[in-house]
């Protein structure tokens, strides 16, 4: 029977700190300042996520071909991305490095597709790439004049 008692009051021990606790937690003077700091963590993340230079892990290179050139009339240009670069990776990329706003941006996955040459068969690669929509006004120069 003594042993019984023991653990019951270790158990009612244990108990009685997690109610201070608790009561720590509800006033509402820490919850202020917890809303400062995390206004501040988010101010700083935001300006880690624009720092110049990161443009070059997301965008390989302008993909320029007839077709594109015609979009280009309706404030639409074409790149060649990194496979595993988002849809928000890229409009980050493309806002940072060209200056320009970004309206929206759609993306094309092309598979690899079969060639031969004569009895030698081999894969052309593919690769994945985004299409930009500028905002009126704003252009891009991908070639130098």
């Amino acid at each position: 029977m003594a042993l019984f008692d023991i653990f019951k009051k270790k158990k009612e021990e244990t108990k009685k700190p997690k109610k201070k606790e608790v009561k720590v937690k509800a006033e509402k003077k820490p919850k202020a300042l917890d809303k400062k700091k995390s206004d501040k963590v988010k101010k700083t993340s935001v300006s880690k996520e624009r720092a110049p230079g990161f443009a070059y892990r997301i965008l390989k290179q302008p993909h320029i071909t007839e077709k594109v050139t015609d979009l280009v009339g309706k404030n639409k240009y074409v790149f060649r991305v990194w496979p595993n670069a988002n849809k928000i990776e890229i409009k980050r990329a493309v806002q940072n490095l060209y200056g320009v706003g970004v309206l929206n941006v759609r993306i094309v996955n092309i598979p690899p597709k079969k060639r031969k040459l004569g009895k030698i068969e081999g894969q052309r690669k593919g690769y994945k790439k985004a299409i930009v929509k500028v905002k009126e006004g704003q252009k891009i120069e991908l070639m130098p004049r």
